[in-house]
């Protein structure tokens, strides 16, 4: 089972988060206290790997509208979350196999939880393949085999049985089977075979990481006080404990502590070596574990019975430090793992959420443990995480995000358009991006000016578009570079050939920046034959990249854009004729008539195209195409092969 959209109400911050939809791995991007904790929580709570974190609070019903609730919470329990899960086609062939093909009508089930923790089930169910399948499987004779046939429920089928007059043996014997097998109705056997495929919610967060010093004594009083007597950190390290199949007691056992000490050590050095699999940072750690009596004079629950110690040993300087107290990023890895490890040795079908993993990581731990999510993670199981570090979003792929809004009067809101949100929500993703460019800067010996980030959209789209048509792609050598405008062409001209790399311009350079540009051809660090109009592509006077698409192209992708700041479509004919670049004539529109408060975003159309384009692919006509390709033949016309040590080097 696969989770595909969830909802959740009336819980802490939420009113109404919308339905969310889901990827393999999502990632859930929001500014603190948006409201990303509280949707985790309220999800984990439909199917929780621990059951103490299964039940809600009506204390967390949102608090403004609390006392008019608490009047009818005990008659009419409101609902918290829904989810909506769809079955794998091996899941629902073992459904059938189990009962009769065609049971189930839709592969979506839908599961919700209330304020009374109720869990219910909405699932689409024909009980009439299961009669039909009963009666072939039984053998009875045609007439009464006929009359059975009309049944299109199991109990309209016993009735229709127990109705036949002077039965025979086969009618009889099936009667019974119905009897017996069907104490429980159909859909209550159906739902318990669901229960067994429907993922189990793993939830870890900051609080889950193991402490440094551990009283034994104390967490086995609160081990037998109950689960909810526990706390995340301690669940971690009993996880830790059940993965060599020891005991709190064993800890506390003179005769089994070595034993318990060498497969604790054991276990953790597997552990780390998974962990040094995707840590990039300091690899000369280790974990030790030791017994001491308590020290009086600590606070409690320290202060009394026998404390385990956890400790990180760095070998490069030959020091170990108390587990919770150094290497913060390499606790909260290390914890992580010990604690997934145990509960995926159950062998659960397991969804993963994770609130703000790795918030102690290094920036670029924090992009290892991104290759850990889709390598190690996403490959088995569903991931939802939250964040708000632009580290721990992946440009390659926005399509994962869910942005997470507080907004006035309608608290937390998610949502999977990236365009209608403000700038602090979107900030992570425009820094991941920004990040992205300034690592490819020099990376690449053949480096693409441009005018902005548009057209590191819009040139791969176009390029993807001439590949499916047979057409001259723009080679995958190219590093394309938003410059943000014509007039800082030079610098990065002088920036990029500073370090001995070809660099090659695709825009329409304007009066005001060619002398800058002729200045650096004199210098020898730009060819004029590096310079690229687009409106050579487009035989315009002037033109962006937009204008490769055909204008009705555009001028669609703009409405289906702004679709809420237009009281109607724009038409192209309206459009003023002031210039040959379609995004001035947009402008110029935008401006006059009030559009967005005046404001036109080139960017906002190319995130669209970006959302859209696997819809957006096929309405790309060939003239489009044509003058796509043919700038790409120009372009790549300039690629410089280099030595891959001056490559390196730069």
């Amino acid at each position: 089972m696969r989770l595909v959209r969830a909802r959740v109400t009336n819980f802490k911050s939420i009113d109404d988060s919308g339905w969310v939809t889901f990827e393999q791995e999502t990632c859930l991007v929001g500014k603190n206290e948006s409201g990303k904790t509280a949707f985790l929580q309220a999800l984990e709570k439909i199917s929780p790997v621990e059951a103490s974190a299964g039940d809600f609070d009506v204390l967390d019903y949102p608090r403004k509208h609390y006392v008019q609730y608490r009047q009818v919470h005990s008659k009419t329990p409101a609902v918290v979350v829904r989810a909506e899960f769809e079955l794998t086609p091996e899941e629902l062939k073992e459904i059938e196999s189990e009962f009769a093909t065609g049971l189930l009508t839709s592969r979506k089930v839908t599961y919700s939880k209330d304020y009374a923790n109720k869990l219910s089930l909405d699932m689409q169910m024909d009980e009439a393949p299961m009669v039909k399948s009963l009666i072939e499987k039984a053998g009875l004779p045609a007439d009464t085999a006929g009359i059975a046939s009309t049944a299109k429920t199991i109990d309209d089928l016993q009735a229709a049985l127990e109705g036949i007059p002077d039965a025979p043996p086969s009618v009889n014997a099936l009667s019974e089977s119905v009897r017996d097998r069907f104490k429980t109705t159909l859909s209550t056997q159906v739902e318990k075979k669901l229960e067994s495929l429907r993922p189990r919610f793993v939830y870890f967060d900051e609080y889950s990481t193991m402490q440094g010093r551990i009283s034994v004594q104390d967490m086995r009083q609160r081990q037998g006080k109950g689960e909810g007597s526990l706390t995340n950190s301690d669940r971690t390290f009993l996880a830790l404990l059940s993965l060599v199949g020891a005991k709190l007691q064993d800890l506390e056992n003179e005769k089994n502590y070595e034993r318990v000490k060498a497969e604790l050590e054991a276990a953790s050095i597997n552990i780390t070596d998974e962990v040094f699999r995707f840590w990039s940072q300091n690899k000369q750690l280790e974990v030790e574990f030791d017994l001491s009596p308590a020290n009086p004079a600590d606070s409690p629950p320290l202060n009394a019975g026998t404390i385990l110690h956890v400790r990180i040993k760095n070998n490069r300087h030959r020091v170990s430090v108390p587990f919770d107290q150094r290497s913060r990023g390499f606790v909260w890895f290390f914890s992580f793992l010990v604690y997934f490890s145990q509960i995926e040795d159950k062998g659960y079908n397991l969804l993963l959420l994770l609130d703000e993993p790795g918030l102690s990581l290094h920036a670029k731990a924090q992009n290892d443990f991104l290759r850990f999510i889709d390598e190690r993670l996403g490959s088995r199981h569903q991931v939802i995480y939250s964040t708000h570090s632009p580290f721990m979003v992946n440009p390659a792929h926005f399509e994962r995000v869910r942005t997470v809004q507080d907004l006035d009067e309608k608290g937390t809101v998610l949502s999977d358009n990236v365009l209608r949100n403000d700038r602090d929500t979107v900030f992570p993703l425009q820094a991941a991006l920004g990040y992205e460019l300034a690592q490819t800067l020099f990376l690449g010996p053949n480096c693409l000016l441009v005018d902005g980030p548009s057209d590191l959209i819009y040139l791969p789209f176009l390029s993807e578009a001439a590949r499916v048509k047979g057409s001259i792609q723009l080679d995958s050598r190219w590093v394309i570079v938003p410059t943000g405008g014509a007039d800082k062409v030079a610098t990065f001209v002088s920036l990029l050939g500073a370090n001995k790399l070809n660099v090659a311009v695709l825009m329409d350079v304007g009066r005001g920046s060619r002398q800058r540009i002729e200045n650096l051809q004199t210098i020898g660090l730009l060819s004029t034959s590096n310079i690229v109009p687009i409106s050579e592509a487009t035989m315009t006077k002037e033109a962006d990249i937009e204008d490769i698409f055909d204008p009705q192209f555009y001028v669609d992708l703009v409405n289906a854009t702004y679709a809420k700041d237009l009281p109607t479509p724009i038409a192209l004919a309206a459009l003023p004729l002031s210039s040959p670049r379609i995004t001035k004539r947009i402008e110029e529109l935008f401006k006059s008539a009030g559009i967005a408060a005046g404001e036109f975003s080139h960017y906002r159309p190319a995130l669209h195209l970006l959302a859209q384009q696997a819809n957006l692919l096929a309405a790309i006509d060939d003239a489009t195409i044509g003058r796509a390709s043919k700038l790409f033949e120009r372009v790549n016309a300039l690629l410089v092969e280099q030595p891959r040590a001056a490559a390196a080097s730069a």
